[in-house]
């Protein structure tokens, strides 16, 4: 393996390859040495990890820890006001995604029955009657729109507001806290006041559902003694958080990609069984959940590389997504193509909780949309639609579309 590619300064994130693709230093790095050391912005001596088989290693492996308690874990890129790390986080209670088992196994599992195949089957139809009232209101608009607003954003949030018990009128506060908690660049105090704000409003809402549950997923947490209100309100955050802003996310960059892929969507218009693969295929191809952070408790061996104690990993999710050696012509959208193994929804421990509720939104949505909409298209340039490349996750600000309105 040539060991000639140069070490990044900082992660490269200019998405210079097109709105779909890694940028094209990142791409060098994975065929070159997929395993990479990188400069940090304060000098931390870390590592980049790209390649599909090595991304799947290292999740699956809890050594490389998810918690900011134990070490100093460093940003790969300028965060203004924010100081440089010089120790550890603070443990956030509830916030299971940044721990390590057992103490993940032990609030996961609280979750695992609110999350089943079985139990989210049950909500298909609820999804799809959400999406189509969604569409409804989005028909009766006089082209042009943004669909993130009117209706990749409302459709997740309206399902994950049910399922939590989170008042939909109240989506306004959640949305904007949510988008400035997440924006990579952000000054540490926003990002704080933003946090402080839902947390505060989310610990309300809990320690209510202790005091009056109701029929929800976090009224169902609520009647667990063995939890305290920091821990409920940690896990309500992280569930409002990822259950609203990935899916939204996918289904209007997905929709981005299908009318930027026209013969893909005509195949899918065609042949609407082909949608289970189609929304496999699109979590692959655009992977919103492009960057994730890990910690090295000892030296660990990866990739034929030694990743000494201490340092910060970081792991790009869309680049092992479109890993030649793993995907054939990975930089194609092809929605016929098996994408079984893709890690859109991460690996091991960590596997996201809500994917089966994802697949039944993005399926229902994208479904509806392609059938209720038969002419929409972009209503700007592609290039001229604003991509998320300054968030924490993925997607676009907003996508203007328009269609074809037949006269009453």
């Amino acid at each position: 393996m040539s060991q000639t590619v140069s070490v990044p300064q900082g992660l490269p994130m200019e998405r210079d390859a097109g709105p779909f693709d890694p940028p094209r230093e990142i791409t060098r790095l994975r065929d070159a040495r997929p395993v990479s050391p990188m400069l940090f912005p304060d000098g931390h001596e870390g590592w980049l990890v790209t390649g599909y088989d090595e991304v799947r290693q290292l999740l699956a492996d809890t050594r490389f820890s998810s918690r900011q308690d134990l070490g100093v874990m460093h940003v790969p890129y300028e965060t203004p006001g924010m100081p440089a790390a010089t120790e550890p986080s603070p443990q956030v209670p509830g916030l299971f995604i940044a721990m390590d088992p057992p103490d993940h196994t032990r609030l996961r599992r609280k979750l695992t029955g609110a999350f089943t195949v079985k139990r989210m089957k049950q909500l298909e139809d609820h999804i799809a009657e959400v999406v189509e009232r969604q569409l409804d209101a989005m028909a009766r608009l006089t082209p042009t729109v943004d669909l993130v607003k009117e209706f990749a954003l409302p459709v997740p949030s309206l399902v994950i507001c049910e399922l939590l018990g989170v008042p939909y009128e109240d989506r306004a506060d959640f949305q904007a806290n949510s988008a400035k908690f997440l924006v990579k660049e952000q000054e540490l105090e926003e990002k704080m006041a933003a946090y402080g704000a839902l947390t505060t409003y989310l610990g309300t809402l809990v320690a209510g559902k202790r005091a009056e549950p109701g029929e929800d997923i976090l009224s169902d947490l609520a009647r667990q003694e063995d939890l305290s209100i920091e821990e409920l309100t940690g896990i309500a955050f992280l569930l409002l958080l990822a259950g609203h802003e990935t899916t939204a996310n996918m289904l209007a960059l997905g929709t981005f990609a299908l009318l930027e892929h026209p013969e893909q969507l005509a195949e899918l218009r065609a042949d609407p069984e082909l949608l289970p693969g189609a929304v496999e295929e699109l979590m692959r191809y655009l992977s919103v959940v492009d960057i994730n952070f890990r910690y090295a408790t000892e030296d660990l061996e990866l990739g034929g590389e030694t990743i000494p104690a201490g340092s910060t990993v970081v792991v790009s999710t869309l680049a092992a997504n479109h890993d030649p050696r793993r995907f054939e012509n990975p930089d194609t959208l092809d929605i016929r193509r098996n994408s079984r193994g893709q890690l859109a929804f991460g690996h091991g421990v960590h596997q996201c909780l809500g994917q089966q509720l994802a697949r039944i939104e993005m399926g229902a949505g994208f479904a509806a949309l392609l059938r209720r909409f038969p002419t929409l298209r972009l209503a700007v340039p592609a290039d001229q639609v604003k991509l998320r490349t300054d968030m924490n996750i993925y997607g676009v600000h907003e996508l203007p579309v328009t269609w074809t309105t037949t006269a009453p």
